[in-house]
């Protein structure tokens, strides 16, 4: 079980750094974008709040299709419209916590990592690859959402 611990670990560690950093962003700040520059090579920047909902959505997203075989993309019930207060967007980093938490039960021994599932594309994964896949995608959102935070703020986010 020492690979299903440190994965569990490293999840929960994400799990807190989200939830400090949404009670460290001011609410009229949570969804504040950074302005763009004009250019051929310009691309869409996000705010901390819209980088924290896709941090969350990804692990809700991938253990909800390990648990249940429910794998659509949480974008609709993650728009800034739909969670607009910083109240909101932690419920939903808790939902999406529960939804990671009940798919770590199922997993007993590191063997069972090894188990293969099919994803929507259609190939096999084992479950190993999809949450290191998975931790990966949330880290990089939760990164981008403390950069964003920067741009504005010189808070310091307590380590979790």
């Amino acid at each position: 079980m020492q690979i299903v611990r440190g994965l569990d670990e490293q999840f929960a560690r994400l799990h807190g750094r989200s939830l400090a950093l949404v009670r460290a962003v001011p609410p009229e700040r949570l969804y504040w974008q950074p302005p763009r520059e004009a250019g051929p090579h310009t691309f869409p920047l996000y705010s901390c709040g819209e980088h924290l909902l896709r941090s969350a959505a990804a692990v809700e997203q991938t253990f909800g299709g390990i648990t249940v075989n429910l794998w659509d993309d949480p974008f609709e019930w993650t728009l800034p419209e739909a969670l607009p207060a910083p109240e909101d967007v932690a419920r939903y980093l808790e939902e999406a916590e529960g939804t990671r938490r009940r798919a770590f039960e199922f997993l007993r021994s590191d063997e069972d990592l090894s188990k293969e599932i099919a994803v929507p594309a259609g190939e096999m994964r084992t479950l190993f690859s999809l949450a290191v896949e998975t931790l990966a995608r949330a880290a990089h959102h939760q990164g981008r959402a403390y950069a964003t935070l920067r741009l504005f703020s010189e808070a310091r986010l307590p380590r979790v």
